[in-house]
């Protein structure tokens, strides 16, 4: 509960000399709305903000005007097309490169290691971008490389959310991560997350990687939790929501601290996927 004993919902910006407290109220109206959530009451959007009904409506008038918002016959409001042009100019306007190489660095900086990111293009995936180790030993992988599918943590976790049945699939859709062991190469290791842009579509995998005599299972796993906050911050730079990534990466860290086994599923070539499920199986 906030101050004047409503809900604590979304936190409201205090005024600034970059703003008013008003646009920022407005602000949370628009944030009170999820890809979930095709419409909301009035009481849902104040149960979610915290603001007063009286407030809201004041402030709904302005962004229906705008056509932020839209009244619907029955009461309720759902977002704009005012808001769709907006994220098309967002979308248009945003190169994958800008977004995802300082992430990229960030991550090859704090691990040492080789950081790529995969797409996938049919029953393959091709290497994008990549970020080489600091370590003079290596693997190599270069950018436009194409590697199989259903091999190695970043090519599984691509087909994790592109729809794959069965096991080790479920449980990367559940963990948003998957820790392989030799599974392409014998000679190499990594942990691999997804990263989504609008409407939670598949952009890509990015992928911690390097020569398994120095990269091991404690290693992956404690890089789970910096690997799945780049992913998040990349898919939010996306646009899209990365809550799912966020709950991820607490549960890896739990899971670090608590020096969970994880699941461990071998190969015929006795190659290792790890990829521990979330705890009450969240």
């Amino acid at each position: 509960m906030n101050s004047a004993g409503k809900p604590a919902g979304i936190e409201i910006r205090s005024a600034s000399a970059d703003g008013v407290a008003a646009l920022d109220r407005a602000i949370a109206i628009l944030d009170a709305f999820t890809t979930a959530d095709r419409s909301l009451s009035l009481s849902e959007i104040a149960a979610r903000t915290g603001l007063y009904k009286s407030t809201i409506l004041r402030l709904a008038n302005s962004l229906l005007r705008g056509q932020l918002l839209e009244r619907l016959d029955d009461g309720r409001y759902r977002i704009g097309p005012a808001s769709f042009r907006l994220g098309a100019l967002y979308q248009r306007s945003v190169v994958a490169v800008d977004i995802l190489l300082p992430i990229m660095r960030d991550l090859c900086e704090l691990s040492w290691e080789s950081v790529a990111f995969y797409v996938r293009s049919g029953d393959v995936r091709t290497c994008l971008y990549r970020v080489e180790s600091k370590h003079p030993i290596r693997y190599t992988i270069r950018e436009g490389d194409v590697l199989p599918l259903l091999v190695g943590s970043g090519g599984r976790v691509l087909a994790a959310f592109s729809g794959q049945p069965g096991e080790p699939y479920e449980t990367i859709r559940k963990t948003c991560n998957c820790l392989a062991i030799g599974d392409r190469d014998p000679q190499t290791a990594g942990v691999s997350a997804p990263v989504f842009g609008p409407g939670r579509v598949l952009l890509g995998a990015l992928t911690l990687a390097g020569p398994s005599t120095r990269v091991d299972t404690a290693f992956l796993r404690r890089m789970r939790r910096p690997l799945l906050e780049a992913a998040a911050r990349a898919t939010r730079a996306f646009g899209e929501d990365a809550s799912m990534l966020d709950e991820a990466a607490r549960e890896a860290a739990v899971q670090t601290d608590m020096a969970s086994p994880g699941a461990v599923i071998r190969s015929r070539r006795r190659s290792r996927i790890i990829s521990t499920p979330l705890r009450n199986d969240r």
